[in-house]
């Protein structure tokens, strides 16, 4: 990959290619792709037209017209890859959802990928019809399921997958918070209230935190019930 440039977007571009784990070469080397991140506007078409004359495809950093294609922002989770892209149009746009949904998706979500996977065998011998098999998966993987993607799991929870009431079953979580400000919040607690079905809370929680929660999840002020029903219930108290 040809990277032309010395400044700021060429070093993230760099940073970004070889984590990749491309080798990144000058203008007069054989390559296949280029990306020009030049800032003065003759100088970046002046490389673009070189370069697409030696029939490689171009990226020119902050000019869409001169794309011959994009990147996107990425958001690795191995092997869950989620990419970004606004066809070039805003990369700042890219990079700030990329950078929300690196605070709502848990860091094991990769784990349990790899642990689906390993129980494929199991899940078919358990639902041999498809349609069963299917819509167990969608269940424990549902918001509040078993399975929820975006709450932590160890690789062991995909047995509750062989439990026939397992995506019904309800999940109740407590969380105690040290400060009154939103800001403050951890990445788990930001998730725990943002995929709430119900959150029962403390008085002294304030509206700010509570905002934080799903527009549709039920807000009740007292102790978490013994049996709060399916789904997840969360209980919010100050420290």
């Amino acid at each position: 990959m040809i990277l032309l440039g010395t400044g700021e977007a060429a070093a993230a571009k760099r940073r970004l290619l070889e984590r990749a784990g491309a080798a990144v070469v000058g203008e007069e080397a054989d390559a296949a792709l280029a990306i020009v991140a030049l800032d003065d506007e003759a100088e970046a078409v002046a490389a673009v037209g070189r370069l697409r004359k030696r029939g490689m495809l171009v990226n020119a950093v902050d000019r869409p017209g001169l794309c011959d294609f994009t990147l996107p922002a990425i958001m690795d989770r191995s092997p869950v890859l989620i990419a970004i892209g606004t066809n070039g149009v805003s990369a700042g746009l890219a990079a700030a959802l990329r950078q929300r949904l690196e605070a709502l998706l848990p860091p094991a979500l990769g784990r349990l990928a790899e642990a689906l996977h390993a129980a494929r065998p199991r899940l078919r011998a358990r639902f041999p019809d498809s349609g069963e098999r299917r819509r167990a998966i969608a269940g424990a993987l549902a918001a509040g399921g078993s399975l929820d993607p975006f709450v932590d799991h160890d690789a062991g929870d995909t047995a509750l997958l062989f439990d026939p009431g397992a995506s019904l079953a309800g999940k109740a979580i407590s969380i105690t918070l040290t400060s009154a400000d939103p800001d403050d919040l951890t990445l788990r607690q930001a998730r725990m209230l943002a995929n709430a079905d119900r959150v029962f809370h403390d008085p002294a929680v304030p509206a700010t935190i509570l905002d934080r929660a799903r527009a549709d999840a039920e807000r009740i002020a007292g102790p978490a019930p013994a049996n709060p029903g399916s789904g997840l219930t969360l209980f919010v108290s100050m420290a």
